[in-house]
């Protein structure tokens, strides 16, 4: 539907930094435009005032003052021409968007322990036995339990526990599930996951 007079931002030109909004890069085009460059530079002043007011908690930080040339010069796509006060050089580098960090996608055996736990596996197996080794050994046996409560929701018995970190340990560590007291584990405490709604047919 076309209504004469009435126009909409999809149709309109893609703002190159939209948090400032559409009336700030109109205020930056008029000025790139302005013939004298006194009146050009009296506007980018006006307008950098402007956006500060826009963030009013970063008013007062000087470390923030390039931040605000850099945006204008942004904004005007580099062809304000005035004495600029801050070298804007590196503005560009704002709107560079960083690479994509890596997903860790480890294989591990069971995915309910997670991978920090089977990190602690390995650091079991390689310990010597003592004192050190019995106390993470007994940590990772109570994260154990509470992460088969999770994801079983609420069941996770002594025995399996027990008979896990042996088996991920390769035989390491043994615990005795009748004299190991593990921590009390109370269920109110656990987040549940929601269960899926079925799909209507």
């Amino acid at each position: 539907m076309n209504i004469e007079g009435l126009d909409y931002n999809t149709q309109r030109e893609k703002l190159r930094l939209p948090q400032y909004g559409r009336e700030i890069q109109a205020m930056v085009d008029y000025a790139v435009k302005l013939p004298e460059k006194a009146d050009r530079q009296r506007s980018a002043a006006a307008i950098v005032d402007i956006m500060k007011r826009m963030v009013p908690q970063d008013k007062g930080n000087p470390s923030n003052e390039q931040k605000w040339w850099d945006h204008l010069a942004l904004m005007s796509d580099f062809q304000l021409d005035i004495d600029w006060p801050f070298d804007i050089s590196d503005a560009q580098r704002i709107k560079t968007k960083p690479e994509p960090m890596p997903y860790p996608m480890k294989a591990i055996p069971v995915r309910h322990y997670g991978n920090i736990l089977f990190e602690t596996f390995e650091k079991l197996k390689a310990m010597p036995e003592g004192k050190q080794r019995d106390e993470l050994a007994g940590r990772a046996a109570n994260q154990m339990k509470r992460n088969l409560a999770l994801w079983s929701h609420g069941s996770a018995s002594n025995e399996k526990v027990v008979s896990d970190l042996a088996q991920f340990t390769d035989g390491k560590i043994q615990l005795d599930h009748e004299n190991f007291k593990f921590e009390k584990l109370d269920l109110r405490d656990i987040e549940q996951r929601p269960t899926p709604k079925k799909r209507k047919r």
